[in-house]
């Protein structure tokens, strides 16, 4: 089982009465107001910092992400921090989740920038496609709600085009009319792209776009391995339908985590960030996550049709953090795994055998956690919990065919795969 540690790189304080004068953690939320650029950029440094700090410790893979206008992940362009990442010297994997698609034109800026980044870490990128939150491309990017889909399809069939056909090449699409399609550079995976992931938040039109095209689908929860495992039944039917097997590498998950020496030091530690976390950075506006003609009829059913979804706040499917005690977070709800390492190993071994996925995507970081406690839950993750559950699908005969070929780490191949070298110059 392959641990990513995931960055959201989200806004560090907000002011404790946020949800009384703002509606909004997103689109709305004054940047004037609330976003001191002198904060952002010792936030920045600390995010890369971890985010390194991470690669030193072990982790598989390392992983940010792309949001806009908003507190809860401000990291705009997920391929600079990416970048950084790819010019170090490693053996792991770069999960770049995403780019959003169809926020780029034309699309081919992606192909270019996924394939300069692959060939600058020597083909370690994993090439994140999401759709987007509606709250990112319709509410922040104006892109019309019943267009976000079909404009997403055609962005992705042009980029797998530039990275697998020769150039040039016409493209003739609905959205994007190109004369000469020739990216260059092409990417340094060519057997016979770097592998594309899927992030969702439970529609089934992403289950099935992720089974007809051989896709890891990842699925990205604020509510916990408890809430995510109905959403996560829906892919693997979809999957049981396509006629595919059950390898758990097919899919991933997204999960908070937080460790301490005990128990309860780790309710002590970690309690005021949780409940920060989730009371603000989790505080979206129900019209903008749920945009006219954004959603099908099917993914409405998926989000709204659950037991207890009426308790929910939108779009995370996850209770107002304020006034949640530990016991509801990490045992009632399990939104949260949390506790010392032996307590965080039963419950996330639990968790990935129930959920069947063989990419944790490890959440780390919230908001107002300090750089130091920051370290020390990276530190004792990657030292007293992770060694414990990497071998969770050993001995199943699985193999992870969605994995970057240079990202060699904790393999027990002697030879790096399809040419991808480790050794990058520093």
């Amino acid at each position: 089982m392959k641990s990513i540690f995931f960055h959201l790189q989200g806004y560090r304080e907000l002011p404790d009465d946020f949800r009384e004068r703002y509606e909004s953690i997103w689109a709305t939320a004054p940047n004037k107001e609330l976003c001191d650029p002198r904060k952002v950029h010792q936030y920045l440094n600390w995010n890369i910092d971890e985010l390194e700090l991470a690669d030193d410790l072990g982790f598989d893979g390392i992983g940010v992400n792309e949001h806009h206008s908003n507190g809860y992940s401000f990291s705009g362009s997920p391929n600079l921090a990416a970048s950084i990442l790819a010019r170090k010297k490693s053996d792991a994997a770069i999960m770049v989740l995403g780019n959003t698609l169809v926020q780029y034109n034309p699309p081919t800026r992606v192909a270019e920038e996924l394939a300069t980044l692959d060939c600058m870490s020597g083909g370690r990128i994993i090439a994140g496609m999401p759709v987007g939150s509606p709250m990112d491309t319709t509410i922040v990017h104006g892109i019309t709600p019943t267009e976000v889909r079909s404009r997403y399809f055609e962005a992705h069939d042009l980029i797998k085009r530039a990275w697998t056909e020769s150039g040039p090449f016409p493209f003739n699409g609905k959205y994007n009319k190109l004369r000469y399609v020739n990216p260059w550079p092409q990417p340094y995976q060519q057997d016979p792209h770097p592998p594309i992931w899927l992030g969702g938040g439970g529609s089934p039109e992403t289950w099935k776009f992720a089974t007809d095209n051989d896709y890891v689908y990842t699925y990205l929860s604020w509510g916990g391995h408890k809430y995510g495992k109905q959403l996560m039944d829906g892919f693997w039917q979809t999957v049981e339908q396509a006629g595919l097997d059950d390898n758990p590498y097919r899919a991933g998950f997204a999960q908070v985590v937080v460790v301490a020496d005990t128990d309860a030091e780790a309710e002590k530690i970690y309690m005021p960030h949780i409940r920060d976390f989730y009371d603000k950075a989790m505080y979206v506006a129900p019209h903008h996550a749920f945009v006219p003609g954004y959603f099908k009829k099917a993914a409405l059913q998926s989000f709204l049709g659950k037991p207890g979804q009426s308790k929910k706040n939108a779009p995370f499917g996850v209770p107002a953090g304020r006034d949640m005690t530990w016991k509801q977070h990490v045992e009632e709800d399990a939104m949260v795994i949390g506790g010392s390492p032996a307590t965080v190993v039963d419950k996330l071994t639990a968790a990935v055998k129930s959920l069947r996925v063989g990419h944790l995507m490890v959440i780390l970081q919230l908001s107002t956690m300090t750089r130091e406690q920051t370290e020390r839950n990276i530190r004792l993750f990657a030292e007293q919990v992770m060694p414990k559950i990497s071998h969770i699908w050993d001995g199943h005969g699985y193999q992870d065919h969605w994995w970057p070929t240079g990202a060699t780490r904790n393999s027990d191949l002697s030879v790096p795969q399809s040419g991808a070298t480790t050794e990058v110059s520093a």
